[in-house]
């Protein structure tokens, strides 16, 4: 029998689509999973795919159906799954051969494998994949971290299985150790903001302009023409406009208001504070989804204090509603940006900005017209240090982060929470500010802690006459 391309470990819903994307785009794929039967059911569904397929019932099988040097793919739960994936790796495979860990992995994690694997002639990548199920089935985003030879041999596999813009792989090799699952923590951390910064819109004209469901929708498939075309976008139209079967009902009137986590945003926010590069939207977020679920403090709370109120005359503020979402992007993308940027120079990554934009225009799940701006503003503007400061992006923040001042006041008016929209603003309005007011907090802490301070007209540091 040909031996496999590659192999694969672990046949859930993530690991079944990457195989059948695999086999179809022409690569014979050995496939593993620790329960038999649904090694089983996976062939007895793979239809015309089977023929490239090799089901395998061990893992020395799997080992012995791959030509060396042997690339394994290992898609289980993160954390001590993998780890444990690994050990049982380890005795059947040989030297020169492939661990690629293509799960949600903490960089730390994959870092720690490296080091793990060294000497035992055994090499490993860390690779993120994004784009749910369907990208996983029919072309996700794929971030490479390992070495350059490793990345050389499973090449063809991952461009070819990627997703395609224009033409182009949404594939790359991003640098060594732990950079491609530190790049999909970020791309993570974005989504989060993204989303969450829908939501914020959502509420707006939900519950400030008592608008409904399907109304809104109509709203959002408007913007998904213009500047504001994306996936989450396309996707929102779609979830407004769905009604649920059983009563009839806008499907998102009878979904609990309490978001889920995985761990990813939170990993992104901690990354960004350990590095001393602020990603405040990011963070709001991460801590609205923790306060979705307090719901019980909250229904309690609206007892006590009442609910949001309405905004009346809000005609002139609907406009608005699409540059704020947009200018609110944009801060979000520049905070994501300058942390992977930060790590880049941290850890000697070498992280191509401009490429991993272009990577994400296609298959994973923040994917938009608008990362094609980005890219080309990384290639034409390389010494900027922040997208805020990229001249195409300085001409589009000027025209939007009025209305996104607008919206937030009078959200805030009506008691509206915008946590990631209030934060963007008032990153930008940091940013821009030449002179801040930090000169009080180093005062303050050098009177009750003698910490020193800069002075402007002398070099050094100095004291205050707090004791005169």
């Amino acid at each position: 029998m040909e031996n496999a391309d590659i192999g694969l470990i672990g046949l859930g819903t993530m690991g079944s689509n990457l195989s059948l994307n695999i086999a179809e785009k022409g690569h014979r794929i050995a496939v593993f999973n620790r329960t038999r039967s649904r090694t089983d059911d996976f062939m007895a569904n793979a239809g015309e795919l089977r023929d490239r397929i090799v089901p395998c019932y061990s893992i020395a099988d799997l080992a012995a159906a791959i030509r060396p040097p042997r690339p394994v793919i290992v898609m289980v739960q993160a954390g001590k799954p993998v780890d444990e994936q690994i050990e049982l790796l380890k005795p059947v495979l040989s030297e020169g051969d492939i661990i690629i860990d293509a799960g949600n992995a903490n960089f730390h994690d994959t870092v720690r494998r490296f080091s793990e694997l060294a000497g035992t002639g055994l090499t490993f990548i860390g690779m993120g994949v994004s784009g749910g199920e369907e990208g996983a089935r029919h072309g996700p985003s794929i971030m490479v971290g390992g070495t350059r030879e490793s990345h050389a041999r499973v090449e063809d596999v991952l461009t070819a299985i990627s997703a395609k813009y224009e033409g182009e792989p949404c594939c790359a090799w991003l640098g060594e150790g732990g950079a491609g699952h530190f790049v999909k923590t970020i791309h993570n951390g974005i989504e989060y903001a993204d989303m969450q910064m829908i939501a914020e819109i959502y509420g707006v004209l939900r519950d400030g302009f008592g608008m409904e469901p399907k109304a809104i929708g109509d709203v959002f498939a408007t913007w998904n023409k213009g500047r504001l075309n994306s996936y989450l976008i396309e996707i929102t139209a779609k979830v407004l406009a769905a009604d649920d079967p059983k009563t009839g009902k806008p499907v998102v009137e009878i979904i609990l208001d309490r978001a889920g986590q995985k761990g990813t945003g939170r990993w992104s926010v901690i990354e960004a504070q350990t590095l001393g590069i602020p990603a405040t939207a990011i963070e709001a977020a991460v801590a609205a989804r923790v306060i979705s679920g307090m719901k019980d403090e909250r229904l309690a709370a609206e007892k006590v204090y009442g609910g949001p109120g309405r905004i009346t005359s809000y005609g002139a503020l609907i406009p608005d509603l699409e540059l704020a979402l947009f200018a609110g992007k944009i801060a979000a993308y520049a905070q994501g940006f300058a942390v992977m940027a930060g790590a880049s120079k941290e850890f000697g990554w070498g992280l191509p900005l401009a490429t991993i934009a272009k990577i994400w225009r296609a298959g994973c799940i923040i994917r938009s017209q608008f990362l094609g701006t980005l890219a080309a503003a990384f290639e034409e503007s390389a010494s900027a240090p922040n997208l805020l400061m990229a001249p195409a992006f300085i001409e589009m923040m000027k025209e939007a982060h009025p209305a996104l001042r607008r919206v937030v006041a009078r959200a805030m008016e009506a008691g509206l929470p915008m946590p990631a929209l209030s934060s963007a603003l008032a990153y930008f309005d940091g940013y821009r500010q030449g002179r801040g007011t930090s000169n009080l907090i180093q005062a303050q802490r050098d009177f009750f802690g003698a910490h020193g301070f800069e002075r402007i007209d002398a070099e050094g540091a100095h004291h205050g006459p707090w004791g005169n």
